[in-house]
């Protein structure tokens, strides 16, 4: 959550500033460019909170230790398999497995 809203936070700084620049018919590129480093500039000197809650977030999501993210589909899909598997002890399910070679 910390990540999505500095994300908006700096989204909100670049697009007014990407239209004024575009307004003022310096080209869409440069104007892409000049609203990119002036709002990675103000978002960097002050937002430094939001950007540490986000970073915390990022580092946590990718050091190996988060729950990972399932969605409704593969729930569902894991509790009907461990439901046939319960009711069924002849039934092996055996994903992990390599397939054997020819």
């Amino acid at each position: 959550m910390a990540f999505l809203k500095y994300s908006l936070i700096r989204l909100a700084l670049f697009v007014p500033l990407f239209i004024i620049f575009a307004l003022l018919q310096t080209g869409l590129l440069l104007a892409a460019l000049f609203a990119g480093l002036i709002a990675f500039a103000i978002s960097y000197l002050f937002f430094k909170k939001q950007r540490d809650a986000a970073t915390a977030s990022m580092r946590e999501r990718f050091s190996g230790r988060a729950k990972p993210i399932r969605s409704a589909l593969e729930i569902e899909d894991a509790e009907v398999e461990d439901r046939l598997v319960d009711e069924n002890p002849a039934v092996a399910v055996e994903n992990d497995r390599r397939p054997k070679e020819a």
